[in-house]
């Protein structure tokens, strides 16, 4: 027996099947895409939260933070609602209005009920801005708000770092870790404290894990690359700062850096000697 043809107030409707195309743009990293819907929807509702959410999102995605702050602005004084002002104050710091956006976000973590991402975005900001004591206590009353947040966790563990408490930031990611052990960022995170402790046989072994959960990851190959420097494996280092230099071109830098940085690694006079090492050019 066939099924029935869906009745007219089933079928969404064309805002709606827009703005489910942009979302999927967006997961499959086709900002434009998403931008064009999400601003079409606008054109005929300014006030659609998730259109606002989608577009601000896109044109993030596309380095163009001063072009999403009006329309978020717009949106946010309609709605109060966390989320736009949260992306709102993401915005507004990824375009150089660091204090604007604190403020912004001081504002939104007091509401209640509390909105999390807005305690995680206010502590790395204040942390970025050098507050290290403020931007702690901002996520520590987050968590005292929103016990066992992992992103709150997992924010106030590389302020523990950027201040060299090291104990407090392994004991955090390590909760993480306990509720989510697929989280490749808390993996990473972990190996991070422990090549700072001189631990790099395991550092390797956790950097190792999070390429086995993302393989493209051309930071951890280069983090796994230092470890195996450090270990004396010279030529499995090399190798691996080889090959991010020819997978991520823009990341050649940082490949040098590593590769001088190390007791055992190499030294160049000229970055240009040092690229043509990587790249396995023999002249």
């Amino acid at each position: 027996m066939s099924k029935r043809p869906p009745l007219a107030s089933e079928r969404p409707s064309p805002a709606d099947q827009a703005l489910e195309n942009a979302i999927l743009a967006l997961q499959m990293q086709r900002p434009d895409e998403a931008e064009r819907l999400a601003s079409g929807v606008l054109k005929s509702n300014r006030g659609n939260v998730v259109a606002a959410q989608i577009l601000g999102r896109a044109l993030l995605m596309q380095n163009r933070p001063d072009e999403a702050i009006d329309p978020l602005k717009k949106v946010a004084r309609r709605s109060d609602d966390p989320q736009i002002e949260t992306l709102l104050a993401m915005a507004l710091a990824a375009a150089g209005q660091r204090a604007d956006a604190i403020e912004q976000l001081q504002r939104t973590v007091a509401r209640r009920p509390p909105f999390p991402p807005a305690f995680a975005e206010l502590g790395r900001e204040l942390g970025n801005a050098g507050r290290i004591g403020e931007a702690i206590a901002v996520l520590e009353g987050g968590l005292v708000l929103v016990p066992d947040f992992p992103d709150l966790q997992m924010a106030l563990g590389h302020l523990h770092i950027k201040r060299n408490d090291r104990v407090a930031a392994r004991a955090l990611f390590m909760q993480v870790l306990e509720m989510a052990p697929q989280r490749y960022d808390a993996i990473g995170a972990l190996a991070q404290v422990m090549a700072l402790d001189g631990d790099y046989a395991n550092a390797a072994g956790l950097y190792r894990q999070v390429l086995a959960i993302q393989p493209g990851d051309a930071l951890t190959r280069i983090n796994l690359a230092k470890c195996l420097l450090e270990l004396n494996q010279r030529g499995a280092g090399e190798a691996a700062l080889r090959a991010v230099s020819r997978d991520a071109a823009p990341l050649t830098g940082r490949a040098i850096t590593a590769l001088a940085a190390s007791p055992h690694g190499r030294f160049f006079l000229r970055p240009s000697d040092a690229a043509k090492f990587l790249r396995g050019d023999k002249k």
